[in-house]
């Protein structure tokens, strides 16, 4: 494909990496998103404002943790980035990064974040968020990503180990709030990746990622969506249901989740060649507009 930038054929382009290069290699965007979770976890933990000094330190270390996470998803996935136009101008993948220092610079992230939870947080945040590093960089990109196309749904959990973090950097403890936090990104997770799975299956077939619509079929994954949909939905209305949350959170959840299961109503029909890329998009603003909802019920108690 003329589209595909093979991009071990531009080494050099570069003579010094960039100090971009390496923040890109933490994927930033990525991060923002985590960190906005796990700041919710930390507000959520207790009735009145948390110590705002070990919200300073829990941001920074799983912010690092996560940063060093991503760099070694960058080192291990390399390969993989360079056969896929949407990863083929990573800095690994275009070679403005030589390997063994995205290896160090990961590393380095990774041993600071977590030394900072440990020593400033306390050792159980430190502990899970090692646990969500190898999750992520270890089984989920190393090994789950190329065996099984419920790669995703199985890899998630790591993913959705934020508000965890944010909790238990706070309470020192594992709740059942924290944990139903974790299950709103566990069940939102799916249908997320894999609508653009859908959407750019045609690269995934060429690296030889057994995503689910390569393997099962793309009307099987659009069902797929449609009704882990609905299982986010589900998820997204416990907290008012368990007393975690009040009327306000309801209020706000309601018309967000209308969208929700609009938008992806249309990935399962198949309306538009465009519907599974707009509810990949739309998707992202969601997490962020139901964890800014918990935010908002938690700091306005007025029901």
């Amino acid at each position: 494909m003329s589209e595909l930038v093979l991009a071990g054929k531009n080494t050099g382009l570069v003579s010094r990496p960039q100090w971009r290069d390496f923040w890109e290699l933490g994927k930033p965007r990525v991060v923002l998103v985590m960190l906005v979770c796990a700041l919710v976890g930390m507000v959520l933990a207790t009735p009145v404002l948390p110590d705002i000094g070990r919200v300073v330190y829990a941001t920074l270390g799983v912010a690092m943790a996560a940063m060093g996470a991503a760099a070694f998803n960058h080192l291990l996935d390399q390969r993989l980035d360079r056969l896929m136009l949407r990863t083929s101008k990573r800095p690994l993948a275009q070679g403005r990064i030589p390997p063994w220092q995205a290896a160090l610079y990961a590393s380095l992230l990774s041993l600071l974040g977590l030394s900072l939870l440990w020593l400033e947080v306390n050792p159980l945040t430190s502990v899970l968020t090692a646990a969500a590093l190898l999750g992520y960089a270890l089984i989920y990109t190393r090994f789950l990503k190329h065996a099984t196309p419920q790669n995703i749904t199985i890899g998630g959990l790591a993913g959705a180990a934020p508000p965890l973090l944010g909790w238990t950097a706070i309470t020192n403890r594992v709740e059942a709030d924290a944990l139903l936090l974790v299950l709103i990104i566990f069940a939102w997770t799916p249908p997320h990746f894999w609508a653009l799975a859908i959407h750019k299956q045609d690269e995934y077939r060429r690296a030889g990622v057994p995503m689910l619509p390569i393997t099962h079929g793309e009307g099987f994954t659009r069902l797929q969506i449609w009704l882990y949909s609905w299982l986010t939905v589900a998820m997204t209305l416990m907290p008012y249901v368990s007393g975690m949350s009040g009327l306000v959170y309801l209020l706000l959840m309601v018309p967000l989740n209308i969208r929700f299961i609009q938008i992806n109503w249309r990935v399962w029909r198949a309306t538009s060649a465009q519907a599974p890329i707009q509810a990949f998009w739309f998707s992202i603003r969601y997490i962020l507009y139901c964890f800014a909802a918990l935010l908002l019920d938690h700091c306005l108690p007025v029901f």
